[in-house]
């Protein structure tokens, strides 16, 4: 593989303030750059470290290939193991330690459960992702085999499935880090060496294979790559800033592959909402989607605060002869609002803390910084340049320790005691890695200790975990369709009329309005709204059923139109979803017209009141059918 290097270059042995860091970075941030056949970007194009009280430039190189998943915890004075371990590829020396990528294994899982109805954040996601799933669609709709593929792939989905909706997408995107390319697809390592959470859905692969080869996945992951290496462009310089960033204030080295490695995975087809980071033994991977619309595509600090485990965990594991000093500080945390881990394992809460801190030092304050001068000829300039830093160091500082008390409230209970530290390595000018052992073992326990059992922890539940996802409101048509199933026709109704205001060929608003006409007793209404949907809508699920419901009503239709029914059957099969219920629902239509439930009067009064069959409502939630079945109450 072609490499190209930076030469070492030592620039002195004299302290080196911020601002020839900062200076330096302009200077070394162009990025280096190869574009491989699969189009891989190494983030570590440039390097600045501390060296000996000097400023060093280590050798950049474009990296290499593939990502992995976890952090190390073997001390870095050690020599790289060179026996061979389960990775999700083997590196080549002299890769990067750092890269930006994209994965067609990722790419194959991730549409697979787009297929089977993983929606989740599909309206914050990049348009690529609707163009994906419409390809797919088109497959789809065009071959009965590829349906079946897709059903037989949802089928062992379903059987998979976790309440956790995270967790179920996490186990498949463990089992895609370690899968070869396709068309084999096939694990990378031996079945008994994948992660944990990916080893019980191994068995999809057999299934995954067909539901690719049927839908043509490989050449929708071809033509789809112009938007994938935009979408890596688009990210690339601030994550290296990002980076860039993190190393400087720690004042560590940017280096060239050492055994362990930190890979960025880009996939669209997964939930902006949800970030993924694994962490295995030499490598440590985030995979993450972009958001559209917005300027931070994807989570710069979820994506820092793994980088910070990676570049932490080690320096803290070196020193692990002497952890069993730290155990006493276990005790104040136990009525803090912390996940169980960080109450019972000293070394992830020290970790998480240190991390805390540093994101304290180097948050971003909200506060302008005040523009300096280009020249300070007058000493009112000069003076009144000072006076507004001073006032800005106040302000930013008291921004900063209401972060530092808010995290020391949430359980975090050393964030203080590092924020510190952290400052003080600052002002001298050393780095994290010098001063790792005084800063984490030589802290005065028993005095953190009995300060940390004065905190007033905040509640359980209010914020102690390291990532939170608030829920979304509903809102718009979510909101309508929620209405809708708890019976509030009139307040659904109204939204959907004010979706469709706001764009008239919108399908999902046209076909919650037929529903709403079927319960409601409108036909007509019913026939307009359904038959403008199946025109519009590309959702294989709303198609379907816009279709089910057409051959329903002219099922039941005061002439029943037979014909008319059987051919909108056949096109909900054609175009259905993964669903069992679609599938099976238009299936029956064809075996038998639909007839709406009846059930058995309970007096000649209820006989003669009763509405005929063909007039009462069609109710699209179900509601009516499942009561028909119900016995009648005992007298």
């Amino acid at each position: 593989m072609d490499q190209r290097r930076i030469p070492v270059a030592p620039l002195g042995l004299l302290l080196v303030t911020r601002r020839i860091l900062i200076a330096s970075q302009r200077l070394l941030l162009t990025p280096c750059r190869l574009l491989f056949a699969a189009r891989r970007f190494s983030i570590a194009a440039a390097a600045v470290a501390l060296l000996v009280g000097g400023l060093v430039v280590a050798p950049a190189l474009v990296a290499q290939a593939p990502a992995s998943s976890s952090s190390s915890s073997t001390p870095e004075s050690q020599g790289v193991d060179t026996t061979p371990v389960p990775r999700i590829a083997q590196p080549e020396a002299g890769g990067s330690a750092f890269t930006l990528e994209t994965s067609e294994p990722l790419f194959t899982l991730a549409a697979a459960l787009n297929a089977c109805g993983y929606d989740a954040g599909l309206n914050e996601s990049d348009p690529v992702r609707l163009k994906v799933r419409e390809q797919m669609n088109q497959e789809l709709a065009a071959s009965a085999a590829a349906r079946d593929a897709r059903d037989a792939v949802c089928v062992f989905i379903r059987q998979h499935a976790l309440t956790d909706t995270g967790r179920e997408v996490a186990q498949y995107i463990s089992l895609a880090l370690y899968l070869t390319p396709a068309p084999e697809l096939a694990p990378s390592v031996d079945i008994l060496d994948l992660p944990p959470e990916a080893a019980p859905v191994v068995e999809i692969l057999p299934l995954l294979r067909a539901f690719a080869d049927a839908v043509h996945l490989h050449a929708i992951w071809i033509a789809d790559r112009p938007e994938y290496e935009a979408l890596i462009e688009g990210i690339h310089d601030p994550l290296t800033k990002v980076v860039l960033d993190t190393n400087i204030f720690l004042r560590l080295p940017v280096s060239t592959y050492d055994g362990r490695r930190f890979l960025v995975l880009l996939e669209p087809m997964l939930a902006p909402e949800e970030t993924n980071a694994r962490y295995n033994g030499a490598d440590s991977v985030v995979v993450v989607s972009p958001r559209a619309g917005t300027p931070d595509t994807v989570p710069m600090d979820l994506i820092r605060h793994a980088y910070l485990h990676f570049l932490i965990e080690p320096l803290i594991y070196t020193r692990t002869s002497s952890i069993n000093r730290l155990l006493p500080l276990l005790k104040p945390v136990q009525k803090a609002p912390l996940e169980f881990i960080y109450k019972s394992d000293i070394v992830a809460l020290v970790t998480e803390c240190l991390i805390k801190a540093v994101e304290a030092q180097t948050m971003d304050v909200g506060i302008p910084l005040p523009v300096k001068p280009g020249s300070l000829r007058e000493r009112v300039d000069q003076e009144r340049y000072v006076a507004e830093m001073s006032a800005y160091d106040r302000q930013a500082e008291e921004v900063r320790r209401r972060r530092v008390d808010l995290d020391m409230r949430q359980g975090w209970v050393l964030v203080d005691y590092f924020y510190g530290a952290l400052g003080q390595m600052q002002k001298e000018g050393t780095s994290i890695k010098d001063d790792m052992g005084q800063m984490v073992y030589g802290m005065d326990v028993e005095r953190e200790r009995g300060h940390d059992q004065k905190i007033d922890f905040l509640p359980t539940g209010s914020g102690g975990d390291v990532i939170r996802h608030t829920p979304r409101p509903l809102s718009g048509l979510d909101l309508a369709e929620s209405k809708l199933m708890k019976g509030d026709l009139d307040g659904a109704g109204e939204l959907a009329d004010a979706a469709l205001k706001a764009n008239p060929a919108n399908p999902q608003a046209l076909y919650l309005l037929g529903r709403i006409d079927l319960m409601q007793g409108d036909p007509d209404g019913a026939l307009d709204h359904l038959t403008q949907t199946v025109k519009l809508s590309h959702d294989p699920r709303t198609v379907a059923w816009a279709h089910i419901y057409l051959g329903r009503m002219y099922d039941i239709a005061q002439t029943p139109q037979r014909d008319k029914a059987l051919a909108e059957y056949r096109a909900a099969l054609a175009n259905r979803d993964s669903q069992p219920d679609t599938k099976a629902a238009a299936e029956r239509g064809i075996q038998q017209p639909f007839a709406l439930p009846k059930r058995a009067a309970t007096s000649s009064d209820q006989q003669e009141n009763a509405a005929p069959a063909d007039e009462a409502p069609l109710d699209p939630t179900g509601k009516a059918e499942k009561e028909a079945y119900r016995p009648s109450p005992s007298k």
